[in-house]
């Protein structure tokens, strides 16, 4: 081959070279534009600045104190004691650095709603007290005058006299919140004043027994003192009041709860004009509906607000509603849990008319109830927790012992309640005493069928063929459906 030749050949060679890697690269590039486009990392979240956040608000949060005037209770710390695992307002903490002060005091925190002075707080602050002292960003202390509380929601509003205007914290939409969303408090934890915490919202529409609030489930630090202080968005609104933690040592555990603030906004024309608040009333008692009791009611879902009672001066009695119905929505909101019941009618304006949708024997009613004023006892019954309403059961299946309810018996147990059976002996560790059967209740109906004696009560309780039987206990002046599984 002549040189010339060769020369050609190497020329060739390299060009078909570069072309191979041309094409290569170009190819290498509309992949990576491809994997780029459907896959595209997201970009890096970065944390919240709670700088400006602290700053704006802190302003508006002020420092409560208060004085009974009675004697104080040891400020030994609770912590260690077994017993003490429970959800726990702030103030049965005392005041720090005061081991044994002369006075119970009370410490919490607060914040400015309006600039003439008002002031919201828990109630629990400021229960008992003979004292209240308002301390201010500034240093600056006034004395504090009650305008109005309300010990079912656990708010109070307070007045201070001042001459200049105040700063006041804006209230923001609590219906809206989310889970995992950011948020700060603020108040004087221990008493260390405008302390900022901040977390997220664990949870939502939490149910703590023996309260009548729906509360607002955060993981920001929390600890005595910070009762009656805000609970803020990233937009700078208040939208929760913190009021409780659930604790094993009377610290923040990362578990505290808030009232929603549209609760609050509820109340505070009332707290400043009446003092009190006054509530709408259906005039039921409710429990809840656990899967046993659905499973013995036939029902598909486990949800909604049974009636164990109808008060029969009540508006609930005047409508048509009748024990055992099961509520499923109130004014077009669904219930899924039966404390929902007393928080919506609570919140319905006295003289309104609101449409109930219930189950009776498996079908779907409607009916229009009138609200009327509260009943403050009622409210309480109404609003009972499921761990109030017990279960019962069976003779010998369920280890209880009964007897008929004659007039001489109900006059010895001080009831009016002229038929029906007494339970009056329940055996240790039987499915009865697991349940939480009293003796001296009464049941009054099994699987819907009234029982007048005890023979009436075996017939029906043996009609349930070993599956869970459903009974109507009174106890007291309450009523309650109750499911109860036999053993074996």
């Amino acid at each position: 081959m002549s040189a010339s030749l060769s020369r050609i050949a190497r020329l060739a060679c390299a060009m078909l070279l570069l072309s191979i890697i041309a094409t290569g690269s170009a190819s290498a590039e509309h992949l990576w534009q491809e994997i780029s486009a459907q896959g595209a990392a997201p970009k890096a979240q970065t944390l919240p600045d709670f700088i400006d956040l602290a700053a704006k608000l802190g302003p508006t949060v002020v420092n409560v104190s208060t004085d009974s005037g009675g004697e104080s209770q040891s400020a030994d710390s609770p912590e260690g004691d077994p017993e003490y695992h429970q959800f726990m307002p702030f103030h049965q903490f005392p005041e720090p650095f005061e081991p044994m002060p002369r006075h119970a005091k009370s410490l919490g925190s607060g914040f400015i709603v309006n600039k003439a002075g008002y002031i919201v707080t828990n109630e629990h602050v400021i229960e008992d007290a003979k004292d209240i002292r308002v301390m201010v960003r500034d240093g600056h202390q006034y004395k504090g005058r009650l305008v109005g509380r309300d010990s079912k929601s656990d708010i109070a509003l307070i007045k201070i006299d001042v001459d200049h205007d105040l700063a006041a914290a804006p209230l923001g939409d609590s219906d809206e919140l989310r889970v995992g969303e950011w948020v700060m408090a603020i108040g004087s934890p221990f008493g260390f004043d405008h302390s900022v915490t901040a977390g997220i919202v664990s949870a939502t529409s939490r149910f703590i027994p023996g309260n009548y609030d729906d509360f607002i489930q955060t993981d920001a630090s929390i600890n005595p003192g910070n009762s009656g202080g805000p609970l803020i968005n990233l937009r700078g609104e208040v939208i929760g009041v913190n009021s409780a933690i659930y604790t094993r040592t009377g610290s923040s555990m990362g578990i505290g709860f808030a009232i929603p603030v549209n609760l609050v906004k509820d109340e505070l024309d009332q707290l400043r004009s009446n003092g009190r608040i006054v509530r709408g009333w259906l005039g039921v008692y409710v429990q809840n509906v656990t899967p046993e009791l659905g499973e013995s009611m036939g029902l598909a879902d486990a949800r909604g607000a049974l009636i164990a009672d109808v008060i029969k001066t009540g508006p609930a009695k005047t409508a048509g509603i009748e024990r055992g119905d099961l509520v499923v929505s109130y004014d077009g909101k669904a219930i899924t849990d039966s404390q929902e019941l007393p928080l919506l009618v609570g919140r319905t304006p006295v003289g309104s008319t609101v449409k109930l949708k219930l189950i009776r024997k498996k079908q779907l009613k409607e009916v229009a109830v009138t609200i009327t004023p509260s009943h403050e006892e009622e409210i309480e019954k109404a609003s009972m927790s499921p761990e109030q309403a017990p279960f019962s059961g069976s003779q010998e299946s369920l280890g209880i012992s009964l007897k008929d309810l004659t007039p001489e018996l109900a006059h010895e147990l001080g009831i009016k309640q002229s038929s029906g059976v007494v339970v009056s002996e329940i055996r240790p560790d039987s499915a009865a005493e697991k349940a939480g059967l009293h003796p001296h209740d009464i049941i009054l109906e099994v699987n819907r069928h009234q029982v007048k004696d005890v023979a009436a009560y075996e017939r029906e309780a043996q009609n349930g063929n070993g599956q869970s039987v459903l009974l109507l206990v009174q106890r007291k002046d309450i009523t309650m459906f109750i499911p109860v599984k036999p053993a074996g």
